[in-house]
C-alpha cells in the first residue's frame, strides 16, 4: 500500500472509533450498557478491532 491509501484506511478507523465511541456514551449515559450488556460488549468488540487494525495500518505506513 503507498502511504495516501494507508492514511484513507487510518481516517476511515477514526470515524468508526469516534462513532462508536459517542454510542458508548450513550449507551452508559441512559443505562443501556446494563440493560442490553450484549449490545453494549458488541460495541466494544467493534471499538477494539478497529483500535488494533488502525495501529497495524499506522505500523505499515510508517515501515513503507
Amino acid at each position: 500500500m503507498k502511504n495516501d491509501e494507508y492514511q484513507q484506511v487510518i481516517d476511515k478507523l477514526q470515524l468508526l472509533i469516534s462513532e462508536t465511541q459517542t454510542t458508548l456514551k450513550r449507551f452508559e449515559e441512559t443505562g443501556m450498557d446494563t440493560h442490553m450488556q450484549d449490545d453494549y460488549d458488541k460495541l466494544l468488540d467493534v471499538l477494539d478491532a478497529a483500535i488494533k487494525q488502525q495501529r497495524e495500518h499506522t505500523q505499515g505506513m510508517l515501515v513503507s
